[in-house]
């Protein structure tokens, strides 16, 4: 009995640290998801109504939920291929009453017919030992496919996060460029009041009352597509939210700043934090054990059975001692034809294996391609910015010096709101460049791998 116990025990004790190591893993994953949101990163654009948002996916939004439960779903696929490298213990009783005819006969004995009960309480164990190791790559290939649900989990973070900060952005530019068409409407207004007067008193044509008249039309429109936008930007944020009813908070556009001094030149390991990049490692392991499975395919098999219980035809007789029950073997199997379907496998999965490497590849090339234009894209943004900014400086100067000459009676009211009018469409290009900055960096951010864009390093090897 004793000896029946260890042997059933030990092949327990020999995979559970692996089965600790793996729950440890999971445990750990699950303290960590918070840093996905990488908090000190969206602290840097100084917008507290940002950063409370960002705070506020990681506990309402649907995708993060289903991205957690899809890893949750893995995690249990792996305890379940897990479970195949255990020993399995079932209780198998029966309780049974056995009709014989008169024509049993052994020999020259034959047996007369006879009504007999029989009762059989016995525990079966079942044990595939896993001399190749087959049972042990399975399961390895499950925690690298959940590996690979991880890392998805991760880039639905940095997705999710970087689209919902952009769209944020995007409202706070519509915003203003509401605020700044209806100065843009009100002026053109006067304008045309101006041109009719001057009209009526015969000092211009009707082509120029026609033409101003259709700019405001012009503006009017523009302000319409603002709104149509502005109510699609606010839409979005509410479901990324899971809001409602409440309309989406953001600060104001002279409140948000422009992050400078990001490094230009980056490592190029910086790749190696992507998302994709650590699922198609994951992959290239994953299909490189089920190519080792394929192989030992063709090995024979061997289970450990035995049946420890009681066996008697009377109740009474049950706990005796020669109503004890037990047996014990091994069970060797080998499929010695199976029509090709082994070889297939494995040429199968070794097809799967070059492919991933292609894809590996590929996606080292699509990493660095996206993290240049992130590069590019910032730059140019960047400088944008500085032009159209310094463009609207002299404009505010044009405009002041217009004002002036109007004071002194050497320029009309109407060349005033033309020049008013010509700084704040410089102004929307200058806020539409600001935004275009800010949004350059959370490409760059989430072509990275969702990294602090400051704390990466750069070496002689750059991208």
């Amino acid at each position: 009995m004793k000896k029946f116990l260890i042997i059933l025990l030990t092949p327990t004790i020999i995979v559970m640290p692996a089965y600790a190591k793996q729950s440890q893993k999971n445990a750990e994953h699950e303290n960590n998801k918070v840093h996905y949101l990488n908090l000190s990163w969206w602290e840097k654009y100084q917008d507290p109504i940002l950063s409370g948002y960002i705070k506020d996916l990681y506990e309402v939004n649907y995708d993060l939920k289903n991205a957690d439960l899809k890893v949750k779903e893995n995690e249990k696929m792996v305890k379940i291929q897990f479970a195949n490298e255990l020993p399995m213990l079932t209780f198998d009783g029966a309780l049974g009453r056995q009709f014989r005819s008169s024509n049993q006969q052994f020999g020259s004995l034959i047996i007369p017919s006879f009504a007999q009960y029989n009762y059989q309480l016995p525990l079966t164990m079942s044990y595939e030992i896993d001399i190749w190791g087959e049972n042990r790559l399975k399961t390895k290939s499950v925690e690298q496919q959940l590996e690979i649900s991880k890392q998805a989990e991760r880039a639905t973070y940095i997705v999710l996060t970087s689209d919902f900060a952009a769209d944020y952005f995007n409202l706070v530019k519509t915003d203003k460029f509401l605020q700044i068409q209806d100065s843009l409407i009100n002026i053109q207004k006067e304008i045309v009041n101006k041109v009719i007067q001057k009209y009526d008193a015969g000092l211009c044509t009707v082509n120029e009352v026609l033409y101003e008249q259709k700019f405001l039309t012009v503006l009017e429109e523009e302000k319409n597509n603002l709104e149509a936008k502005q109510d699609i930007l606010i839409n979005g944020l509410k479901v990324y939210l899971a809001m409602k009813e409440d309309c989406p908070n953001r600060t104001h556009y002279e409140n948000l700043n422009i992050l400078k001094d990001i490094p230009l030149q980056y490592d190029t390991s910086v790749i190696e934090h992507r998302p994709d990049y650590i699922q198609q490692e994951a992959n290239i392991k994953r299909i490189g054990f089920d190519v080792r499975i394929a192989r030992k395919e063709f090995l024979p098999k061997f289970v450990i059975f035995g049946q420890i219980g009681l066996n008697a035809y009377h109740l009474n007789t049950l706990f005796n001692s020669y109503s004890q029950l037990f047996n014990a073997g091994i069970l060797p199997s080998f499929d010695l034809f199976s029509g090709g379907r082994k070889m297939a496998m494995l040429k199968l999965r070794k097809y799967q294996y070059e492919e991933a490497l292609n894809n590996y590849q590929k996606t080292i090339l699509e990493s660095i391609k996206e993290i240049n234009n992130g590069l590019s894209d910032y730059k140019i943004a960047l400088k944008n910015y500085e032009q159209s900014s310094e463009r609207l400086k002299m404009q505010s100067e044009v405009y002041q010096l217009m004002k002036d000459k109007n004071d002194i009676g050497a320029a009309s009211e109407i060349d005033v709101l033309y020049s008013k009018q010509a700084h704040l469409l410089i102004e929307k290009e200058q806020v539409s460049n600001k935004i275009n900055c800010l949004i350059s960096t959370i490409s760059l951010y989430k072509s990275v791998g969702g990294i602090d864009l400051y704390s990466i390093g750069s070496s002689s090897q750059n991208i």
